[in-house]
């Protein structure tokens, strides 16, 4: 087994800024304070399996049932938009959700292991060995547990109004991910 430390620390970093944990805290926030606790190991759990999943079939899946990675892409560029629109003008549209399917959908995917996620996994598999792509959705995946796990700490640490303020921010930029996922394949 290969360990190179320069390659799991570069996927590493590739994954984390896609992953972009931190830039979900207030998509975060905002799903604790909708449906409660979010059960952090469950969607880190979630996480692991489905990027780990996605890594070795994921575009066997893809292709046996007719779907392109573009297409992939643009359905979770849709899911995205859905969740920064719920942060930009304060509304709930899956009325229906509990903590306990919160912490798969929308939390594990599409806002941890996301398209973008996903999509990067399978590119970088031609780039990097996969042991070292294995270890570096490993750190990740901590890193998602320890923020997922400190989530009410770092509420109060920011209060009300800054939540607010990250509310709305990061749902502009959500919404812009959103809009570039969905023009860059689709070609708008």
């Amino acid at each position: 087994m290969l360990f190179d430390i320069k390659e799991i620390l570069k996927v590493t970093m590739i994954l984390f800024a896609v992953i972009d944990i931190i830039g979900s805290i207030p998509a975060i926030i905002a799903l604790k304070q909708r449906v409660g606790e979010v059960n952090s190991a469950k969607a880190s759990l979630w996480s692991l399996g489905i990027m780990v999943a996605f890594l070795f079939v994921g575009n066997s899946i893809l292709e046996i049932i007719g779907i392109r990675i573009e297409d992939f892409a643009i359905a979770g560029s849709i899911l995205i938009f859905i969740v920064a629109f719920e942060m930009l003008l304060g509304i709930q549209i899956n009325k229906e959700q509990v903590a306990s399917t919160a912490s798969v959908v929308p939390l594990a995917f599409p806002l941890i292991a996301g398209t973008g996620t996903l999509t990067t996994l399978l590119s970088i598999r031609a780039e990097y060995h996969l042991n070292s792509i294995l270890i570096a959705i490993l750190l990740n995946v901590i890193m998602v547990y320890l923020v997922l796990r400190n989530i009410s700490r770092i509420e109060k640490f920011l209060g009300p109004g800054g939540i607010a303020i990250l509310k709305k921010v990061f749902g502009v930029v959500l919404l812009a991910l959103a809009i570039k996922l969905f023009r860059k394949y689709t070609g708008f």
